[in-house]
């Protein structure tokens, strides 16, 4: 429940500028390219300071990691409203993704460490359900009060329940039981890109994650443009599709428990690609389902990827594959946020819609390529709290 409520927080103010970057556009008078670095200049920050910081949470322990960096994101959402010009508000959003990278890595660790082996993929899909509700919370509540009054009080709001959403944390996380297989840096490095069966979660992790941000990204200047016309705060109910994305994953979790990895991820890829290709036709009857099963497909696929990772790592190197994963799924939001803004611009849907297919089918033919060493390193590895206690 701890780290769900940090989950909560930090996702909400990572992607609330999202669903205001129609405004910020038109106050700023840039083009979708030029803002859609609000977003990913955090997330591109965060992508690499998460090695650092899942090296450091070994040294000062994996709950004060945690809890700094959520706390100091929030303070961060909370300054925001203030910037005075585009640039200040880009300065702020590196140092927030730098903030954020505290928790996502080391989270996947804590969990991995504390739960064991046994349930994991279950848990880890409450965790990414407990992110993509903050996701979808902090988008929502942004592009409603960003319509209705300004983006500045939208933005302030989500920085106000991430808030409230990181005093539950602090008030709930027990202190670490486990305790960490610490290794050097390097070493860990060494065995978590050397692990080839480690590839498939890390192509998830990048290429799904850059379909996604790019279709959130740009979504809104579609449904707010013709031949749609809507007002961004009824296209930014759009975000309800986390939705699905929550209650996917919590089940893939469950799933892929019983019977494996590889298979769940690419069925999961599957109906992503099937969700991408409905958003083409200008028809909302089309558009909105599509949405929704793209962010199904995706975020059950991470969150079996995510458990891949804890499952498949050695215990030494643990940390720092999470760190590898977060690093890629980073990168790849960097990427998609990117792509997206500058081929909507060029091109429109399409372009898009074409984009983010390709690199779905890539993922999932990383993962058949090497499916067979989805399995767990180490399977017979004792969980430290008992399945009841943690369930």
């Amino acid at each position: 429940m701890a780290v769900l409520a940090a989950g909560l927080a930090t996702f909400a103010v990572l992607y609330a500028p999202q669903p205001v970057l129609p405004l910020l556009a038109e106050e700023f008078r840039l083009g979708p390219g030029e803002v859609s670095a609000v977003v990913s200049a955090a997330t591109l920050s965060l992508a690499l300071a998460v090695l650092p910081m899942a090296a450091l949470s070994e040294v000062v322990g994996r709950k004060p990691m945690m809890l700094g960096s959520v706390i100091a994101a929030v303070l961060i959402g909370s300054v925001l409203p203030l910037a005075p010009n585009f640039g200040t508000l880009i300065a702020l959003r590196v140092v927030q993704g730098v903030a954020i990278a505290g928790l996502p890595g080391v989270a996947m660790a804590y969990m991995a460490e504390e739960i064991g082996l046994a349930g994991l993929g279950a848990v880890m899909g409450l965790y990414v359900a407990g992110n993509t509700t903050g996701g979808m919370s902090g988008r929502l509540l942004a592009g409603v009060l960003g319509d209705v009054v300004d983006w500045r009080f939208g933005l302030f709001a989500v920085a106000v329940l991430a808030g409230l959403c990181a005093v539950a944390m602090a008030l709930l996380m027990p202190a670490s039981r486990a305790q960490p297989q610490r290794s050097s840096l390097l070493a860990g490095l060494r065995g978590a890109t050397r692990d080839s069966g480690l590839y498939g979660p890390y192509a998830v992790a990048f290429l799904g994650m850059a379909s996604i941000v790019a279709v959130y990204n740009v979504i809104s200047f579609r449904l707010i443009d013709d031949p749609f016309r809507l007002a961004p705060g009824v296209a930014a109910m759009v975000f309800l599709g986390y939705l699905c994305g929550g209650v996917a994953s919590a089940i893939a979790g469950r799933v892929a428990d019983r019977i494996g990895k590889p298979p769940v991820v690419l069925v999961a890829l599957g109906i992503a690609v099937v969700g991408m290709v409905m958003t083409v036709p200008d028809n909302l009857f089309f558009v909105l389902p599509g949405i929704a099963l793209l962010s199904a497909g995706f975020f059950a696929a991470h969150a079996v990827a995510s458990s891949w990772i804890g499952a498949r790592a050695a215990p030494g190197a643990r940390a720092q594959a999470s760190g590898v994963y977060l690093l890629a799924y980073y990168l790849g939001s960097s990427t998609g946020a990117s792509v997206a803004g500058w081929a909507y611009g060029a091109g429109g849907w399409t372009p898009v819609a074409l984009v983010n297919c390709g690199w779905l089918v890539l993922a999932g033919l990383v993962v058949f390529r090497v499916r067979g060493a989805g399995r767990s390193r180490v399977p017979s590895e004792p969980a430290p709290v008992a399945p009841a206690t943690a369930a």
